[in-house]
């Protein structure tokens, strides 16, 4: 039961959105009708600016790490805390409080993988932000960490000491992001995908 209520609350939590919160504060509008339509950090950087998308970045990454510390709180069980981390990217991007309609969840995924992955996430991000700064592309920055940190942990994971099953729950997460950038992949594969600082290609 106390792994159930972990795994509940971990997606009520992701579910808040903070780029809707701050949108509607800010500008009274549904930043889902702006920009690229995406609830999350990058959207909010187009429609809001530098300010409000770093705020956003930072309580999207927070959601990730408060589910999976509280899933390991909770239980002591690493599964649990994974579990838990997962079910706040499954909120972020599966909002109930916002019909269901969120982000591809990027930054809570970050979260999540500084915790349970550090030392892969690390190694990924920064080869992610590397290629960010030189092409310009968010969402190729973003899958970029996301399998890298999934392949470096598949290649060095007796290295960092990562279980076996945080493998597993990684080709999982990489799926789940995969899946959410599947637009952002064709527009890549097609040369047409917004660069940072452009105006959003709409979904």
């Amino acid at each position: 039961m106390i792994a159930i209520f972990s795994i509940i609350i971990s997606y009520l939590l992701g579910s808040i959105s903070f780029s809707y919160i701050i949108a509607k504060k800010i500008k009274k509008v549904d930043i889902r009708q702006h920009g690229s339509g995406n609830a999350g950090a990058t959207n909010t950087l187009r429609v809001l600016g530098v300010g409000p998308a770093i705020i956003v970045l930072l309580l999207d990454c927070a959601k990730g790490i408060v589910a999976v510390i509280l899933g390991s709180v909770l239980t002591g069980d690493p599964y649990i805390a994974a579990a838990s981390g997962l079910a706040s990217i499954i909120g972020h991007n599966w909002p109930i409080y916002y019909g269901f309609r969120g982000g591809k969840g990027v930054a809570t995924t970050v979260g999540v993988l500084a915790i349970l992955a550090f030392y892969a996430a690390l190694i990924s991000g920064i080869i992610a932000i590397a290629f960010i700064v030189v092409t310009r592309y968010v969402s190729l920055g973003s899958l970029i960490f996301i399998i890298g940190t999934t392949l470096i942990t598949a290649i060095f994971g007796s290295y960092f000491n990562y279980p076996i099953y945080l493998f597993i729950f990684l080709i999982a997460i990489a799926i789940l992001s995969v899946w959410r950038h599947r637009t952002n992949i064709q527009r890549l594969l097609k040369g047409n995908e917004s660069k940072l600082g452009e105006k959003a290609v709409t979904k």
